[in-house]
């Protein structure tokens, strides 16, 4: 089956502390994904972030969310226990147990109201379908926005690339080769290059050199396999071994073939890719905002 959302994990967690002791977290992942029928695959699949496992995460914050309500308590780190109320909840033979249904209780709604709070102070909106929005746990709904804004960031500075000039875009590569630390380096800047529009000096005298090729495609207009032999070509005839092929574009569908043949080490770098390492080494955005996730330290708690 698919991995639960997290309010489906809360039923299961609090008849799991059924017998009033103290259990381990590790030990509760570990029965709840096997009640689950989590396959390995499924109790391996990571957040976006590459983190945590989905299935901790959830876990984490269905645990979360009872303690809030009153239903459980933390006895000591890394251990979680059933509260008399969460074992008259379980009296009552109930069918579910979600944010609806935690609401009942005070403590839980002044934690929503605080959480409710915080988003209009920043200026946001209360969310209009939250039981349909927090099926996710908070951490995967940061993510998710995280990885659209990249991703609308990354469209942006293609759609920007593909409409600039072609030099413009070699100084483009020439920037992100040196911002990755591999040197520095000049645009050759003539026609006729042969396949080169660069290259990187790896060491202060230039004897280690990048030569690299950059090419300003549409998304329908790819690299073909003999512009691709032709720059393997032209690094061959200069006697260099290190290359990088950079577009806007894509490449023919048998790269991964014709570089096979070659005993060169080339870097072929399309699209998607190109403008995710431009936002990682910070060419051409700029920080608009910073957030700050914070946790509480268990260690300062901690008494001699």
């Amino acid at each position: 089956m698919a991995i639960p959302d997290f309010q489906s994990i809360m039923l299961p967690l609090l008849n799991a502390l059924k017998d009033g002791q103290e259990h381990s977290n590790a030990d509760l992942i570990v029965r709840l994904s096997s009640e689950f029928g989590l396959t390995d695959e499924e109790k391996r699949q990571l957040l976006p972030s590459g983190t945590q496992p989905i299935f901790n995460n959830r876990f984490g914050w269905a645990k979360t969310y009872m303690l809030k309500a009153g239903l459980l308590q933390f006895p000591r780190r890394g251990y979680t226990k059933i509260t008399q109320r969460g074992h008259d909840i379980l009296t009552k033979k109930i069918d579910k147990i979600d944010i609806g249904f935690l609401e009942q209780y005070p403590e839980f709604i002044e934690f929503r109201a605080i959480k409710k709070e915080q988003v209009l102070d920043k200026g946001g909106a209360p969310e209009e379908d939250e039981g349909k929005t927090e099926r996710r746990t908070p951490d995967e709904l940061i993510e998710t926005g995280f990885n659209s804004i990249q991703a609308n960031l990354g469209q942006e500075l293609l759609e920007r690339l593909r409409k600039g000039s072609p030099s413009f875009f070699e100084k483009v590569v020439l920037k992100l080769l040196e911002n990755m630390g591999y040197g520095k380096g000049q645009v050759t800047g003539r026609s006729g290059d042969g396949g080169i529009d660069g290259f990187i000096s790896q060491d202060r005298l230039g004897l280690d050199k990048i030569l690299f090729q950059a090419k300003r495609f549409d998304e329908g207009n790819p690299i073909s396999a003999s512009m691709l032999r032709d720059f393997l070509g032209a690094l061959e005839s200069r006697g260099v071994s290190k290359g990088v092929f950079i577009t806007t574009s894509r490449f023919p569908i048998n790269a991964d073939d014709v570089l096979a043949k070659i005993h060169k080490s080339v870097v072929l770098i399309g699209g998607p890719e190109l403008v995710n390492l431009m936002i990682d080494f910070n060419i051409a955005v700029s920080t608009e905002k910073t957030y700050e996730i914070k946790r509480i330290d268990s260690d300062f708690f901690e008494e001699e």
